[in-house]
């Protein structure tokens, strides 16, 4: 059985993640010097906004997903395809599908090919510290900090039902394809309604 989201995952993006970004790409850094991955609660000192993290734990997590799908759904025929176009279906160079199972494994799809569309919307769940080894520790789990995370956020949920609502009313073969939104945080209960219809 495959292991699902865990901090185990979380370490593993930090850790390949400082191969190629600065710490200050990827944590918030602290009046006191401190590399944090949050805001912790409670904290009042000076603050800044961290975009650049959002694109790299962005492509980790259509990966990680894309690797899990296709180890669940080897043994059918079937692929997991990361970044899928299908112009029929609104799928566009501009705005691909985060995960698409297929019967084939081509960026280019056929709307008859796709089996389901997986938008990713996960983000770091934990907080963490990157201390002077540049070890990572673990200091908090996402009720300790102030951000937050995948589809506890508004702006996610949001932009998972929009891009859902685009496909499903863009042609009569989109109206058959089921779209799962592929998150590691729970949602609000003010949005459970809104994402069964």
């Amino acid at each position: 059985m495959e292991k699902l989201w865990g901090k185990e995952v979380e370490q593993q993006f930090f850790n390949e993640a400082t191969g190629f970004a600065t710490p200050e790409q990827l944590f918030y850094v602290t009046d006191a010097g401190k590399h944090l991955a949050y805001w912790p609660k409670g904290y009042d000192g000076t603050k800044s906004t961290l975009q650049s993290r959002n694109a790299l734990i962005g492509n980790f997590t259509e990966k990680w997903t894309t690797d899990l799908i296709q180890k669940t759904i080897q043994d059918k025929g079937l692929f997991a395809v990361q970044g899928a176009i299908c112009n029929e279906i609104s799928l566009s160079n501009q705005s691909p599908t985060d995960v698409v199972i297929s019967k084939n494994k081509n960026i280019q799809q056929n709307p008859d090919d796709i089996v389901a569309i997986i938008e990713v919307k996960m983000s770091i769940v934990w907080n963490w510290e990157l201390q002077k080894n540049n070890k990572l520790s673990c200091i908090g789990d996402y009720k300790t900090h102030q951000g937050n995370p995948g589809l506890l956020r508004s702006d996610s949920m949001l932009k998972a039902i929009g891009k859902s609502i685009n496909i499903r009313v863009s042609s009569f073969q989109a109206s058959q394809i089921p779209i799962i939104i592929m998150g590691n945080t729970p949602i609000t209960n003010s949005y459970y309604s809104k994402v069964d219809h």
